[in-house]
């Protein structure tokens, strides 16, 4: 009965990590705070749960995004080699990638430790998801004009250093990157593809950093089914969220957080 609770415990983890990381309402501190108020709680120096989890998700978005990618991927190569004009805008994107990568893959690098140790309490997240409302709140009725051929360096370090912040816990990444894409005047289709594909790297460069430390054994079941559930969710939240965007329909994700951060803030008083 007891490895069926656990089975069970970590098949809902997987779920609302999977459901709440593509969203703009933070999935890391929606774990935390599930850990905290449910008692919930997986192992911090275990680091398996958190590269399984951060691998579903991110083959979700690679799933979604294959297409962009292949392009991205084939005229990248061939503007390399042959020099094509008409593929020299698909290589600039690739390059702006790279470069929105950076201030994330050095900030958490110097930082996360400390800034897990400082921020990842409760009250941090429940002012962290009010920011992250009135963030929303302020470009809801952005439509913007810049398309993937009109962005360009300064986009993507902005964009890129809105992704950094996301390592405050209860800053989603998905809210800021988009927040910041559309603050800078891009469509809602090019903030989307452009956040979502800067996940990609970051994502794949915390699993590289940790898979070294991963430890399955008596919880392999536990968590690969933690994993299927997470690779589903971030699938099927994606692109619902991608429904979402293409309405202009971000307000609803600020009317949450501002029920949920005031609620959190006052709850954390009685802890």
């Amino acid at each position: 009965m007891e490895e069926v609770i656990i089975i069970i415990k970590y098949a809902f983890l997987g779920a609302l990590q999977g459901f709440t990381e593509p969203i703009p309402v933070s999935s890391s501190g929606h774990l935390v705070l599930v850990q905290e108020f449910l008692g919930i709680h997986v192992p911090e120096e275990d680091f398996s749960f958190e590269v399984l989890m951060n691998f579903a998700s991110l083959l979700a978005v690679l799933l979604i995004y294959r297409n962009d990618l292949f392009r991205l991927a084939k005229n990248g190569g061939n503007y390399l080699m042959k020099r094509n004009s008409s593929d020299k805008e698909d290589f600039l994107f690739i390059v702006y990638l790279i470069i929105g990568t950076v201030p994330a893959a050095v900030i958490g690098l110097l930082l996360e430790d400390t800034i897990s140790s400082y921020l990842r309490g409760v009250a941090p997240i429940g002012g962290a998801l009010i920011v992250t409302g009135i963030a929303l709140w302020l470009i809801r009725n952005l439509k913007g004009s810049k398309g993937d051929k009109s962005l360009n360096l300064r986009d993507a370090f902005i964009v890129g250093l809105a992704q950094a912040v996301a390592l405050i816990p209860g800053i989603s990444r998905s809210g800021a990157t988009i927040v910041a894409s559309m603050g800078l005047g891009m469509k809602r289709e090019t903030a989307l593809r452009f956040s979502f594909l800067l996940y990609i790297p970051v994502s794949l460069g915390a699993i590289l950093l940790k898979v070294g430390e991963m430890q399955l054994g008596e919880m392999l079941i536990p968590y690969s089914v933690a994993f299927i559930m997470s690779l589903l969710l971030s699938y099927f939240s994606l692109k619902w969220f991608m429904g979402i965007m293409e309405r202009g329909n971000l307000k609803y994700f600020a009317y949450y957080c501002f029920v949920v951060g005031p609620l959190v803030l006052i709850l954390s008083q009685f802890m």
